[in-house]
């Protein structure tokens, strides 16, 4: 983020807004105040980068935050607390239910120059594949520990039932949606506990 300081003469702050359906979360920032002008915006869930990272729109300039009525709550905050006056803001792509967004901050009103909007569309396009490219690494780990969690849980029902696969799979499945929980939830407390919700404990339990 401090790139995007450095390279657009208007820019005094800047962050990343990130959002995964309904989770918003902060990024990389360039400071504090790029920083905290992210988190008000997931705090009061309104605000030109939220709006951006729900594709409401691909660009958002705000050239007087002050004069700017689309989020007076989120405005008022930023202008009396970090004293940000303008504001850029771009997606950064759009993938499988996740967003992002690039949020360029300035202290001064209208300071980004066509030259910063020029640069700042460069700088997203870069931006996009790498945290794209981040978030779907991030997303294929989480998928290899949740089949590995699965897949004790279901050697554990083998071994202690003296079931097949498919039967342990499906005997996971059913008290997944008994107990109205997640998959993997059910099957992490059974790797961890050995018990699954409203049955005895497995261990030294023998059923066929």
């Amino acid at each position: 983020m401090n790139l995007a300081v450095s390279l657009l003469e208007g820019c005094d702050h800047a962050g990343l807004t990130l959002v995964d359906g309904e989770k918003i979360t902060s990024g990389a920032s360039s400071d504090h105040v790029g920083a905290r002008a992210d988190a008000i915006q997931h705090e009061l869930r309104e605000g030109p980068c939220v709006a951006v990272a729900h594709l409401e729109s691909r660009t958002v300039f705000v050239p007087d935050l002050a004069r700017d009525e689309r989020w007076p709550r989120w405005a008022k905050k930023v202008t009396d607390e970090l004293q940000v006056s303008s504001l850029l803001s771009l997606l950064l792509f759009s993938h499988h239910g996740s967003s992002g967004a690039l949020n360029l901050y300035a202290t001064r009103g209208n300071e980004f120059t066509s030259d910063d909007f020029a640069v700042a569309e460069t700088l997203a396009a870069h931006l996009s594949v790498a945290v794209a490219d981040g978030l779907e690494i991030e997303n294929r780990g989480r998928g290899m520990v949740s089949r590995t969690i699965i897949g004790q849980a279901e050697g554990i029902l083998m071994e202690r039932y003296g079931i097949g696969a498919e039967e342990a799979f499906a005997f996971l499945r059913r008290s997944s949606q008994d107990a109205n929980r997640k998959l993997v939830q059910v099957a992490q407390d059974l790797v961890q506990t050995r018990e699954l919700p409203g049955t005895t404990p497995l261990a030294g339990t023998a059923h066929h």
